[in-house]
């Protein structure tokens, strides 16, 4: 019973975070990270890598004077857009702050540079399960959100009649679910 009331308040708090959130028109993660940054005061970089064994597929790190978001350049489209607003999550729900990054994760990223130097010049990136969570939850409505305000005029259009079901369409099928948006 606790598990579902738990379960019912995160989705609860994340659509509401998700609610006060402005799109940008047409939506691409690095514009809304663009806006993000703009809103917060505080510049966001991202910085695209190749893909490692054993190292997570994204990272944010708070720095003194700006954030950056490190994320996977060599994997598909919307695996790429969701990594970028996952750690953009992060900002969102305040989990920019504690922990240090964990030191196998700092290898993998920086196999050149000692661990110990990559951890303490990148501070923190290590989340807990429920930040985690959140993140990904978030991550996930703003994608939704966005996929139904690109699919509203098209429905409107009569191109659900002509057989469209991309994945747009799907996704506001999701949103809907997640309460994001109407039927």
């Amino acid at each position: 019973m606790r598990f579902a009331r738990g379960r019912r308040t995160l989705l609860r708090r994340c659509r509401d975070t998700v609610d006060r959130l402005e799109l940008p028109e047409p939506f691409s993660a690095e514009a809304f990270v663009a806006r993000l940054a703009a809103d917060r005061g505080r510049p966001i970089e991202l910085v695209p890598v190749s893909s490692r064994p054993r190292v997570p597929c994204g990272l944010l790190v708070t720095l003194e004077h700006t954030d950056v978001i490190v994320y996977f350049a060599d994997t598909a489209a919307l695996h790429r857009e969701h990594i970028i607003l996952h750690e953009a999550a992060h900002l969102l729900c305040g989990h920019d702050q504690g922990a240090p990054m964990q030191t196998g994760s700092a290898a993998g990223l920086f196999p050149t540079l000692s661990p110990g130097l990559v951890q303490r010049v990148l501070g923190r990136t290590a989340y807990n399960a429920p930040q985690e969570r959140e993140a990904e939850l978030v991550a996930s409505l703003i994608r939704c959100k966005a996929a139904a305000r690109a699919s509203a005029p098209r429905a409107a259009a009569g191109a659900a009649e002509d057989g469209d079901s991309g994945l747009a369409a799907d996704a506001a099928r999701v949103g809907v679910l997640f309460g994001v948006s109407r039927p």
